[in-house]
């Protein structure tokens, strides 16, 4: 296993790390080099480690369409949404970093030793500021925070309940001077009151990824049109109530006169061609 290794002083030392308080004083990494990464739009994406449905949804929707625009997303490869993060960010063919709280050759948790595999293996990289010979301490989960923040242009916090750590990350963020966003969820749901309280002191509301295109200045809306396509007449149907905003599975059957079977197929037919996309509670929409 190769591990580079970068010092303060040289000149690829990323900038942006450069200039944080407490800048690591060595870097080691595998995979991608990070001055590449850093000319790409960067958006670090972390929230609960006990992530609700809801939480993994928005979160693998969102870190989808960045990936797919190009964007680089960032996280510390920890249970919950930061690993619902990198793995929608593999599937969508993007490039995903992780910043470890451990050595490059330790990777913490160990059950993720695969998913850092798979993210060097497919263009991505690994990153962390302790040796080999390092043991893993408990502040080192808080340390790694301000590299996860320092190597973005926009932290997200999909899903974080009150004292998560991830408030931990929107504090260094904040030092940093970047964005801060969050997105908004249910008040009565303790796993969202981290996020409602970060909107509440002045975080990005995100009710749709135009608003993370925003944040980063990229002029890229992600597209509704119609997609013109050959198929048979029920998945065109299908795909035409879609579009007219029928989104739900019974009500599609009922428009459609189709019997539940061959909608179940006509619509997982369209998925896999990459016309629409799953919502959740049986519901469907554009990709």
């Amino acid at each position: 296993m190769k591990v580079n290794t970068l010092k303060l002083t040289p000149s690829n030392y990323p900038d942006v790390l450069r200039q944080i308080s407490s800048p690591p004083k060595q870097l080691y990494w595998r995979g991608v080099p990070l001055e590449e990464v850093i000319l790409k739009p960067r958006v670090a994406i972390v929230g609960s480690r006990k992530a609700t449905p809801y939480g993994r949804t928005i979160t693998e929707d969102l870190a989808t369409r960045l990936a797919r625009a190009g964007v680089v997303i960032i996280s510390g490869l920890a249970f919950g949404i930061d690993s619902y993060a990198h793995k929608a960010t593999l599937a969508a063919g993007g490039c995903t970093i992780a910043v470890l709280p451990s050595p490059i050759q330790k990777v913490a948790p160990a059950t993720h030793h695969h998913l850092a595999e798979q993210i060097v293996k497919n263009g991505g990289a690994l990153t962390s500021e302790y040796s080999e010979h390092e043991d893993v301490h408990v502040v080192n989960f808080i340390a790694r925070n301000r590299i996860v923040s320092g190597l973005a242009d926009v932290l997200l916090i999909t899903e974080a309940a009150k004292n998560s750590g991830s408030l931990h990350t929107a504090r260094f963020a904040l030092e940093q001077g970047k964005t801060v966003m969050a997105v908004p969820g249910n008040i009565n749901s303790p796993t969202s009151e981290g996020c409602n309280n970060l909107i509440k002191s002045g975080a990005v509301p995100v009710t749709g990824i135009e608003d993370v295109f925003f944040a980063l200045g990229m002029d890229l809306q992600p597209k509704q049109a119609i997609k013109v396509f050959k198929g048979t007449s029920e998945q065109q149907l299908i795909y035409k109530l879609i579009t007219q905003g029928i989104k739900d599975q019974e009500e599609l059957a009922q428009s459609s006169q189709m019997a539940v079977p061959q909608i179940s197929s006509t619509l997982t037919t369209l998925e896999l061609q990459g016309y629409i996309r799953p919502i959740g509670a049986g519901s469907w929409t554009i990709a």
